[in-house]
This record gives C-alpha cells, structure tokens and sequence, in this order.
C-alpha cells in the first residue's frame, strides 16, 4: 500500500484518491489547531460575502492560546478573548472534520472590530451582502456589533443600507 497516502503536516496524513475541496486549508488547519475558529477574510469568502479571495488562512485564536505554526499552510492569527471569541461559531463537516467557523453575522461585526487590518470598504461590503443575502438579521448584527464593541461604528453603515 505504499504511496497511498501523502504526509501533509506534523500528524497529518491524507489519502492521495481523496478528493480536496478548495476548502482543504480549513480542514488541515482546524486538524492540528481545532480550537482555532476560521474568521475575517476567511469566514466572508466561505459565507460568500466578499469577493476578496485571502490567500492566507484567518484564525481566531485564544489571547493566552500557543500560536499554532504549520509552515505548509499561510495563516494570519488574531486574537480574540471571552465573548467575541466563544460567541457566533457554527461548527461544519468538511472532508469529514470538524471546522469551527463565525457565522456571517459575528463575522460582519469582527470586519468592523479589524476594519484598520481588512479595509473599511472590506467590512461595507460584508454588511450589505449579509443584510441583502439574508444571511443576518439586523438583530443578529447588532448583537454581535455590541459583543464585539463596535456597535457605534456599524450602526450608521447598517442604518444606510436597511
């Protein structure tokens, strides 16, 4: 059975008849880091609600959790802590593993908290897509916009477009 399988990453082994989703980077980093929740640029394209295509994998990560390194796959980490990091994630099976991921409307609100990393125009764009795509409710918005302390900022932005 030699040359079944492909060696991926510390402890990580795939079978070479598997066939990869273009989501296989969620799968290998939610494998060796599955507290990590995929977010930001990420979480918008998984939810299809930006047409940035990141080349790097966003995680969110605990503010006292080890960074996580896996050298196959670029990953950008930021830290969230208490309820803007356990609140909003939906837990999906993708190529049969778990993959912890914010809903699109935590994720719209954590665009807002990172608008200086991601771009305001980024975190207009998720928030018209979400809203118009009925992927988030304005109370859903708001309620994460208060968790994640940017509820000031999004409120005239989501006041434009309702």
């Amino acid at each position: 059975h030699q040359g079944m399988i492909d060696h991926v990453g510390r402890g990580l082994y795939v079978s070479k008849e598997m066939d990869l989703t273009e989501r296989h980077s969620f799968v290998e980093v939610s494998s060796f880091a599955p507290k990590a929740v995929i977010c930001l640029l990420s979480a918008l394209n998984y939810h299809g609600l930006t047409t940035q295509l990141p080349s790097e994998v966003w995680i969110a990560i605990d503010r006292k959790a080890w960074l996580p390194k896996e050298p196959r796959i670029p990953m950008r980490v930021v830290r969230f802590s208490g309820q803007a990091l356990e609140t909003g994630i939906d837990e999906r099976q993708i190529e049969g593993v778990r993959v912890r991921i914010y809903n699109p409307a935590k994720t719209v609100a954590d665009c807002f908290k990172y608008r200086n990393k991601i771009g305001l125009d980024v975190a207009i764009e998720a928030l018209r897509d979400c809203y118009r795509n009925k992927k988030g409710t304005v109370d859903d918005l708001l309620r994460y916009a208060h968790i994640c302390r940017v509820a000031n900022v999004m409120k005239p932005y989501l006041e434009a477009i309702v």
